[in-house]
C-alpha cells in the first residue's frame, strides 16, 4: 500500500507531500490544478518509468520519495 508521495522539481512542482490513508482516495480540483501531474508521479513511482522528461524548468534534476506499506516486509522508503 502506498502511504506517502514526495516530489521535488517535478514538472510544475517545486514540492509536495501527499500522505495517502487506508481507504479510497479522490483527487479533485480545477483545471489546471495539477491531478495528471500527480498521476503521471503515481505512475513513474510505481512503475520505475523514466523521469527526466518531467524535471521542473531550471532545476538539475527531479526527486521522487515513495513510501508503502507491505504486509509481510513492515514499511519502506524508496528514494
Amino acid at each position: 500500500m502506498l502511504l506517502a508521495l514526495r516530489l521535488r522539481d517535478f514538472v510544475i512542482v517545486d514540492t509536495l507531500d501527499v500522505d495517502f490513508g487506508p481507504g479510497f482516495t479522490v483527487l479533485s480540483g480545477e483545471t489546471g490544478a495539477g491531478k495528471s501531474i500527480l498521476l503521471d508521479a503515481l505512475h513513474m513511482a510505481t512503475c520505475a518509468d523514466t523521469v527526466s522528461g518531467f524535471v521542473r524548468g531550471g532545476a538539475a534534476g527531479v526527486g521522487i520519495t515513495r513510501e508503502f506499506r507491505s504486509y509481510r516486509d513492515g514499511d519502506f522508503r524508496l528514494c
